[in-house]
């Protein structure tokens, strides 16, 4: 394949989605992010955040009632919703929530262990027109390998857009079940009809067209538990506002690092956290001319 495409400020800059002042809510796209556990709050809290961030209008919360807690409490633009009491019900209420919203992104957070984490993930993967899917969406792709991987490379042909994946190494690998190159990366990508943001130091994406994109982060503050849980919910942010996948991975990628370089200018790469991350967001923008 041929060599990747730098991701900066120039391919970024003309990607901005229209946003007319004279817009509202639902004009912005709304997203839906399916996420979090008992045990696993703050990846909720994190995507909703940079999902209200990005841009979008309106953005509704679906987990346990444990998780919503602290999206109440800690994000309140937030719209919130709960699992209902059995598999069936929610996955009726899962339909309606996805009819309703324009992206949806799901798995930080989510409970592998638990039967509803992954019949949502089957169900999104079949029926949601735009999809997201991170951390514990993916380790359930790979451990169910056999029966959701067909699902995944056959969105195409239900009329859906391809999926972006967004795993890091250790998710890669699981996926891949061997070692993670640049040649297994984009096989992955073509052969299963999605988009692969590979995260790392340095950030790969490939597409299933046998293209890719990089951009270096060289920002050792990003190494902490939740920062890609922010780059879920920018990524499903622009989806919901109209970006195609491809260029939404790519805006994602470059202002999740962007800001990221301004929290680690403030805060200092050791002591940053992925909330510094979302507060760095509206320079970043304002900087690109978004």
């Amino acid at each position: 394949m041929s060599g990747a495409i730098n991701i900066d400020e120039n391919l970024v800059r003309e990607l901005a989605p229209v946003r007319s002042d004279e817009g509202h809510k639902n004009d912005f796209g709304h997203v839906l992010v399916i996420a979090g556990s008992k045990y696993m709050t703050g990846a909720l809290v994190l995507s909703c955040s940079a999902a209200l961030r990005s841009g979008a209008g309106l953005v509704t919360a679906f987990s346990s009632d444990d998780a919503l807690i602290p999206v109440k409490i800690n994000c309140p633009s937030a719209l919130t919703a709960s699992y209902e009491k059995s598999v069936t019900a929610t996955l009726r209420k899962a339909s309606r929530l996805i009819e309703a919203t324009d992206a949806v992104a799901i798995g930080p957070g989510l409970d592998e262990s638990d039967p509803f984490s992954k019949a949502l993930v089957e169900f999104c993967l079949t029926t949601a027109p735009v999809l997201v899917l991170d951390a514990g969406a993916l380790n359930i792709i790979a451990k169910y390998r056999e029966e959701l991987l067909p699902v995944l490379a056959s969105r195409k042909q239900r009329g859906l857009k391809p999926a972006v994946i967004t795993p890091h190494i250790g998710e890669m690998r699981r996926l891949l079940k061997g070692d993670v190159n640049t040649e297994a990366c984009s096989s992955f990508a073509a052969d299963n009809t999605c988009l692969l943001v590979l995260k790392d130091n340095k950030t790969l994406i490939y597409t299933p067209h046998d293209k890719w994109y990089s951009i270096h982060g060289d920002n050792s503050g990003m190494a902490k538990g939740g920062s890609g849980d922010v780059l879920t919910g920018l990524l499903a942010g622009f989806l919901a506002q109209g970006l195609k996948p491809c260029n939404a991975g790519v805006a994602a990628v470059y202002f999740h690092s962007k800001a990221g370089t301004a929290a680690a200018s403030n805060k200092g790469k050791r002591a940053m956290l992925p909330t510094d991350v979302i507060e760095a967001l509206p320079s970043a923008f304002e900087e690109t001319g978004w």
